[in-house]
């Protein structure tokens, strides 16, 4: 009777736990997505070319066009969108718990923020490299020349160790001067508190153009590091990592097949190429394995380009 008992009792509990593994397998990210009628999509909080907001509230950039192309494949609006601005501390943070769907914020995809931190990067989307910026009134022409120098970067990023690295390499010496937020980290150099900054390439150019004098400073020549940017997901949904994945790849075989925002609808009407006719949705149903529509691909390419 005892031994009656407990398998009861274990098939009882077996049951109950097959019973919450599906409850949480359909709570997807999709299905809370749906639910609320919105992306949250984490960005960076003020980066040219990838994600800022001009002074009515409209954000734009590389990084909140992929989060568009999303919500465009999920909804059919890429307005569909709630910007959630992070700072490089922050970022993993807030996709871990939940606060955010996707993150697209100019975040280097690397082996351990998948393996112990339990992320997926859905791919490449930009490839970027670390470099320096200097005052050209330092002298420096190369960052063979910076030793001993007060180097600045953000906290929380690869780049620390890509600098200690190349220091150590190259024999040098340098005093780290870490910050929290990109505002300060410019003003800090715009002022003299350190005397250059690193991070990505993409990244100083940008900054250049935000210090009081752009053309006082130079980016250097070196790359010191790859740098693959791309959009990421928490692992254990494959389904949203599918959507988040497959919208990135359709923006990059659009720009291979030459379908773009304006010629999408005639490409959609009149193409014969069975590669433009299936993206586009014109043939088979690529969507519904991710329980979206057929022209899911077509939305997103309308709505941003390739």
């Amino acid at each position: 009777m005892e031994r009656g008992n407990r398998n009861a009792m274990r098939a009882l509990t077996f049951f109950f736990v097959m019973l919450c593994w599906a409850g949480v397998v359909h709570a997807s990210t999709l299905d809370d997505v749906k639910a609320r009628g919105s992306l949250r999509c984490g960005v960076n909080p003020g980066l040219q070319g990838f994600a800022a907001m001009s002074d009515d509230g409209q954000w734009s950039g590389f990084d909140v066009d992929f989060c568009r192309a999303v919500a465009a494949a999920v909804f059919g609006d890429p307005e569909a969108v709630e910007f959630v601005p992070l700072s490089a501390k922050d970022r993993f943070d807030k996709l871990a718990k939940g606060e955010i769907d996707l993150l697209a914020r100019n975040t280097t995809w690397t082996m351990s923020r998948e393996t112990l931190l339990h992320f997926r990067f859905a791919g490449v989307s930009y490839h970027d490299g670390q470099g320096f910026i200097v005052k050209k009134l330092l002298g420096v022409t190369s960052a063979l020349h910076l030793s001993g120098a007060a180097v600045c970067f953000l906290a929380g990023t690869t780049t620390q160790d890509n600098v200690e690295d190349f220091f150590r390499e190259k024999e040098m010496q340098f005093v780290p001067v870490m910050f929290d937020t990109l505002d300060k980290l410019v003003a800090a150099f715009d002022g003299g508190e350190c005397d250059t900054y690193t991070t990505d390439l993409s990244q100083l150019y940008a900054v250049r153009l935000r210090l009081a004098d752009p053309d006082d400073s130079l980016v250097l020549p070196d790359v010191i590091s790859k740098e693959p940017l791309g959009p990421l997901v928490r692992q254990g949904d494959d389904q949203w990592y599918s959507i988040v994945r497959w919208t990135l790849y359709a923006l990059i075989n659009a720009e291979e097949l030459g379908i773009t925002s304006a010629s999408v609808d005639e490409m959609l009407a009149t193409s014969r190429k069975p590669e433009v006719r299936r993206l586009l949705g014109a043939e088979g149903d690529l969507g519904a394995s991710m329980e979206l529509t057929a022209d899911w691909a077509a939305r997103a390419i309308k709505a941003v380009g390739n």
